[in-house]
């Protein structure tokens, strides 16, 4: 029995960075849609529920990506509505990495020090992967602060973590160097998820400060997120700081994307969303 995987996307093309891990993650086939709105996902759902029975089932199973995340978690509630009973397929949402990248970034700072208990600040965590990972850091029992440079929108992204998790996190407004020396005095870790190519933590500002122990950033794009620092830093320590760039934790979010996809097809009753994820990073990196 061929493992099938019907990847469903918002955008106009459907992602072919998705398709190519799904298949060195040892899928067989792919039917890629594009263009996929939310009330078009049950009847496509319907094609993988109803054309195998039993445990064949779990051969076939659906991927929501595109790079709209909130269009991509829209899909996956239709997706879920859509089974009944034991007839069902495995299904996972990645829209745009979100899941496995804040999964990843997270992973890497957790396995890095005694984090529980102490401040990580995400900066710039107004965005899918950084509202995620701040919701993750909670789930480790860390005192989280999710800035922006409005205080509006980093309200209204902790209420969204707090909504969706049940996470407690703390927002603030971060304008200017000296908005960012405030709000990271005390900070243990911190970590940059805002847009590509916005520099958030100046290098006169990290390579000094007296606390922070672990700096990570899942901006790829330059000029980086942490300035004067490398993507491909994998753990490397500068000035008494680890640090962890975009590619670094890159190779850790490709793991944890190929597993996710690997235990779609373990079972057809399986809903792999941010919390599902991040529980496969943990075995992950284990490995």
């Amino acid at each position: 029995m061929k493992k099938i995987l019907i990847q469903l996307d918002g955008d106009r093309f459907a992602s072919v960075f998705d398709a190519i891990t799904a298949y060195d993650a040892g899928v067989d086939r792919i039917l890629q849609y594009s263009g996929v709105r939310p009330e078009d996902v049950r009847n496509l759902v319907y094609g993988a529920m109803f054309t195998r029975g039993g445990d064949d089932l779990r051969s076939s199973a659906v991927f929501i990506g595109g790079s709209d995340v909130s269009h991509g978690a829209e899909m996956m509630k239709a997706a879920v509505e859509s089974f009944f009973g034991p007839i069902r397929v495995s299904v996972m949402m990645d829209a745009n990495g979100c899941n496995t990248t804040a999964a990843a970034a997270v992973r890497k700072i957790v396995a890095a020090g005694q984090v529980r208990g102490k401040k990580t600040v995400v900066m710039g965590g107004t965005g899918p992967v950084g509202m995620r990972a701040a919701a993750m850091l909670a789930g480790e029992g860390v005192r989280v602060i999710l800035t922006s440079r409005s205080q509006e929108r980093s309200e209204k992204a902790c209420a969204m973590v707090k909504e969706r998790f049940g996470a407690e996190v703390t927002p603030a407004e971060v304008r200017n160097s000296e908005d960012v020396k405030g709000i990271l005095k005390g900070a243990y870790a911190a970590l940059c998820t805002g847009a590509a190519g916005i520099t958030l933590l100046s290098e006169s500002i990290w390579l000094e400060h007296p606390d922070l122990r672990v700096l990570a950033d899942v901006n790829a794009v330059p000029p980086l997120g942490i300035e004067n620092t490398k993507p491909h830093w994998d753990g490397n320590e500068v000035a008494g700081k680890i640090i962890f760039g975009a590619l670094g934790i890159g190779g850790l979010k490709m793991k944890i994307h190929r597993r996710s996809l690997v235990r779609l097809f373990e079972q057809n009753d399986l809903a792999l969303d941010a919390e599902e994820i991040y529980d496969i990073g943990k075995a992950v990196e284990n490995e």
